[in-house]
């Protein structure tokens, strides 16, 4: 599984290095494509970094001059990792007796501040407050439900403990109790399934286990049962890797990938609901491009889908999503967010996607 990248680096191009460009034109040396590459996630950390006491002296001077100097927030924020971030915030409580979160939600506005905020948050408590948020709208369909799937299936185990330990900090009840009170079946069967999870994170394939668990899933997709219990326990308790090794075998067996035939069974949500689950475990990647490209296509733009889709995988997979998203869409991530953003909101997710901003 990806994690997050605390590896700090040097943006700074060497003579020598030949730079290249990325698909939206802006300039990489060979160096840095290559720790891009290696590390799938987009955010610029520089070699040297000030400290969390100088940080928060530039915070606090943004805040405090005539209107708020946003461009220097982006600059700070969004060129550190979840740690230094978290130093920020802390750093910044002590010298202020302030949260520099509830400074930042005073001093910005509009979806621009909702990424901002999202950014400096520790990753754990942004996704319980996301699913928080998810399972208190007034409509529960798959478009809300979406971020409970994305939590437990397209993050590490220990995260996804993380994100559980924090929602019952925040709220005073546990995430599967809320989904059980909140969610109507049949979708409540299977997110809380896939929430109260606990995955073996090593790489670890049994090919026996792999073919005759592709059996299970097509009998019971062959009867349109996907919720039956067993089903249900092999997605939410077996390893990233076994379960990769069971689609492929399904596929190997049966002729088409899995994710194809769960919508055979049906137009649902929960159907729905399974097939991003399949492709939140399979390929992250190929999901979250496409929640990408269908929060910018069309009429309209859906700011908060494609500011958590940047926001959750800027220290994951974005050079993975980048790439996927120019297979299924013939069309270049950055640009089309480029073209369907503006102003500050548009600067904080590019710096996110690496631009230098």
């Amino acid at each position: 599984m990806s994690s997050f990248s605390f590896k700090s680096f040097s943006w700074k191009k060497s003579k020598s290095s030949k730079s290249s460009k990325s698909d939206s034109g802006h300039s990489f040396s060979s160096e840095e494509e290559r720790f891009l590459t290696e590390n799938m996630g987009t955010v610029r950390v520089p070699e040297v970094v000030p400290s969390p006491a100088d940080d928060c002296d530039t915070l606090k001077k943004a805040f405090d001059g005539w209107g708020t100097d946003e461009k220097a927030l982006i600059r700070i924020l969004g060129q550190r990792n979840a740690a230094q971030r978290k130093a920020i915030r802390e750093t910044y409580f002590e010298l202020y007796n302030e949260s520099l979160i509830d400074r930042i939600n005073s001093e910005l506005s509009g979806d621009f501040r909702k990424a901002a905020v999202l950014w400096a948050y520790d990753p754990a408590e942004r996704d319980a407050r996301m699913a928080h948020e998810a399972l208190r709208s007034y409509k529960k369909g798959i478009h809300e439900l979406q971020v409970l799937v994305e939590i437990a299936c397209a993050t590490s185990p220990h995260h996804l403990m993380a994100v559980r330990q924090a929602y019952c900090s925040l709220y005073d009840c546990s995430l599967e109790e809320d989904i059980f009170s909140t969610v109507s079946m049949p979708l409540r069967k299977l997110l809380v399934g896939l929430v109260s999870s606990f995955r073996h994170d090593k790489e670890v394939v049994e090919s026996f286990v792999a073919d005759s668990e592709a059996d299970l899933l097509h009998d019971a997709i062959k009867v349109k049962q996907i919720n039956r219990n067993g089903v249900i326990w092999i997605l939410s308790t077996r390893n990233f890797f076994q379960l990769r090794a069971t689609f492929a075998c399904y596929k190997q067996k049966y002729g088409n990938p899995i994710d194809q035939d769960i919508m055979k069974c049906g137009a649902s949500d929960l159907e729905s609901l399974f097939k991003m689950a399949v492709w939140c475990i399979d390929s992250p990647e190929k999901h979250f491009a496409k929640v990408i490209n269908k929060a910018i296509v069309g009429l309209g733009t859906d700011e908060d889908s494609l500011t958590r889709a940047i926001v959750s995988r800027a220290e994951i997979d974005t050079m993975k999503i980048r790439e996927e998203y120019s297979k299924m869409f013939k069309s270049n991530l950055e640009k089309d967010v480029i073209g369907d953003t503006s102003g500050d909101y548009k600067d904080m997710l590019m710096i996110l996607l690496g631009a230098k901003v």
